[in-house]
């Protein structure tokens, strides 16, 4: 017995020595260079015009994907989605800086990676769009901020850092003047790097003229400055000697800066460019060899699932994306979907699905424009010029696809034969099978992911409490009729819905009520046969659905009770409400004149002390309808 068991002890020993001698696979570090507000506007995608030395040479030692997308065009919803591997309008993050709060157990998902042993590091911008930000940020990071860089790890800790490049943003492509853009922008760029606006590709979208090739040159040159960031901070890799041991992702955090890009749903809103380099050891996980191409659909919620899998880490079950690289790689998907709603004052909603060819929108708001007033995008010269030319006439069709003062219920597009996506084919009875194809496929997404965006944030502040979330909220088919709230919204704008319209602004759920009333608003001087309905809904106890009756009374005439109801919300504790109420009274113009008045007593007190973030967006709506009525008003600053 004595004997067995010192054999037994003996093929024990070796049996563990053979084990901890065994070679485990490396971890490898992986490193994401983001850049703000830009598509695939690179010379390694084919455009000619775009001086990217950098960043074609980088291309041709990875893999370059061409269909690559943001699921919103506008950065907080879409860095929500990236750190959390969740659509923003499942969590209710998908307004901008709406901060409302998400469950405790949906962490950023370098919150995984530094469980297993990465060090996490966020240079600069995190923009996650939801309450507890700072809690959030702690439990994801090692650090995060303007010195965060993978040199701070222990030595031979694997890491996952993040440089998120600012050069390209709107504020310096479009909307800050030409002195200022100069100073950050163009005297980095040496004369031969410059762009030429004579040369500029104006795309069918754009009227060729000099201010529009001004912005074009300029939008460039900030690529070309970026381009050389992308570079330090590959040289660092290499003077680190990590270069062989790192996956390196670029991209970008939505699309172009400039007019008919950002806030969009076209391709120019949502379409980015992708390139990640594997190096040799772990080609493994590679799609592809280096150089080559993928025409794979990518969303931005699989970037997180897809950095875990790279990790050999298992993907949380929340998570909605899918792995689209490494051992946990999935099916290719068929859509990409994307989600425009609230950004600063300026709200609406429309939702898009996209396969390899077709773009399908449908826009919930059909009476808004897709270049409605923007206090932050006017600043651009360029789109005021847009605008002027729209108000007299001077714009072709092509342009006011984005410049008309309404949208389509439905946008169909084919983007091979139509890659500016100008021509809508929604009504073509040829292509009739494709519509109702990406009808159903957007529906089966509202519907299987639970968009919680189809109640105001006013009404979803309300349901959710002290203790719940709007992802809970949006779960439960009793607080979030999620059928009947798109049933109704799906009226808007359509010529025979008055009658339903007016029986639903007496329905027991107030989303409902919200959307009969925006319907009503939607349909101008057709909403006269339900004036005593809109009368009524002035004293219903839900904000949102008095302001929209009240918009939609004094564009019947009734200016008097719509405006004085309109003033008292616009006087709300609440700076949701009184955002509502401030940007009703933007639009309605000259017809908001007797409320001025009251829209300068309630700029006076708002701020962002008083009412957060939502106090900035009020005073970007109010300032606005004050300069139309009476122009000395100051400027907030941003």
């Amino acid at each position: 017995m004595k004997h067995v068991l010192a054999v037994l002890f003996v093929l024990g020993l070796v049996a563990s020595s053979g084990t901890s001698a065994a070679p485990t696979s490396p971890k490898p570090n992986i490193l994401w260079i983001t850049c703000e507000d830009i598509c695939p506007q690179l010379g390694c995608y084919g455009d000619s015009y775009a001086r990217t030395p950098n960043l074609d040479a980088f291309a041709r030692q990875a893999v370059r994907y061409t269909r690559a997308f943001a699921t919103a065009p506008v950065c907080s919803p879409a860095r929500s989605c990236l750190i959390t591997g969740m659509y923003a309008t499942s969590l209710g993050t998908q307004r901008l800086r709406s901060t409302f709060p998400v469950p405790a157990e949906f962490r950023g998902f370098p919150a995984w990676l530094r469980e297993a042993g990465y060090y996490c590091s966020n240079n600069v911008k995190t923009d996650y769009n939801l309450r507890g930000e700072a809690a959030f940020i702690r439990d994801a990071w090692d650090v995060s901020s303007g010195k965060a860089h993978w040199r701070g790890r222990k030595p031979g800790q694997p890491f996952f850092a993040v440089f998120n490049l600012m050069t390209t943003h709107q504020s310096r492509t479009s909307v800050f003047p030409h002195e200022q853009f100069e100073k950050m922008v163009g005297s980095r760029l040496a004369p031969e790097e410059r762009h030429d606006p004579a040369r500029a590709p104006v795309p069918p979208y754009y009227p060729d003229t000099p201010e529009s090739r001004r912005m074009l040159a300029r939008y460039y040159d900030c690529i070309t400055a970026m381009d050389k960031e992308v570079a330090a901070l590959l040289r660092a890799l290499d003077e680190d000697g990590l270069a062989n041991d790192t996956i390196v992702f670029f991209y970008s955090d939505n699309g172009m800066g400039i007019p008919r890009g950002k806030r969009c749903l076209f391709d120019t809103g949502l379409w980015e460019p992708l390139i990640i380099r594997f190096p040799e050891k772990f080609r493994h996980l590679a799609p592809g060899a280096p150089g080559s191409v993928t025409d794979r659909l990518v969303s931005f919620v699989d970037f997180g699932p897809t950095v875990l899998s790279l990790a050999g880490l298992p993907v949380p079950k929340q998570m909605q994306g899918v792995p689209f690289a490494g051992p946990a790689a999935g099916k290719p998907r068929k859509f990409v979907f994307g989600v425009r709603d609230r950004v600063d004052e300026a709200f609406d909603l429309s939702r898009s699905v996209r396969d390899g060819r077709w773009l399908y929108i449908r826009n919930f708001m059909p009476h808004l424009s897709w270049m409605p007033p923007e206090r932050f995008s006017d600043g651009s010269t360029m789109r005021r010029e847009f605008k002027r030319l729209a108000a007299e006439g001077r714009l072709g069709a092509d342009q006011l696809t984005y410049a008309a003062p309404r949208k389509p219920i439905e946008e169909l597009y084919d983007s091979e034969t139509d890659p500016h996506q100008v021509k809508n084919l929604a009504t073509v009875p040829a292509h009739r099978a494709t519509l109702e194809k990406m009808r159903r496929a957007l529906r089966e997404w509202l519907l299987t992911t639970r968009d919680g965006g189809f109640l105001t944030e006013p009404q979803m502040r309300e349901r959710i409490g002290a203790d719940s979330t709007p992802f809970t909220v949006a779960k439960d088919p009793k607080k979030y009729p999620l059928v009947r709230l798109l049933d109704a919204a799906d009226l808007v704008g359509r010529s025979d819905a008055v009658p339903k319209q007016e029986r639903l602004l007496s329905d027991p759920d107030d989303g409902v009520r919200y959307w009969a009333a925006v319907g009503l608003r939607a349909a101008g001087k057709d909403a006269a046969p339900a004036r005593n309905a809109l009368r009524a809904a002035l004293k219903d106890a839900c904000a949102v659905v008095r302001i929209e009756a009240a918009v939609a009374l004094v564009q019947l005439g009734e200016t008097e009770a719509g405006l004085r109801m309109l003033e008292n919300d616009l006087r709300s504790e609440h700076g949701d409400v009184a955002l509502h109420a401030a940007r009703a009274l933007e639009l309605l113009g000259e017809a908001a004149r007797p409320a001025v008045p009251a829209m300068r007593a309630v700029l006076d007190g708002a701020d962002r002390k008083t009412f957060g973030e939502y106090g900035l967006f009020l005073r970007f709506s109010l300032e606005a309808a004050l300069e139309q009525l009476q122009p000395d008003t100051k400027p907030a600053k941003r």
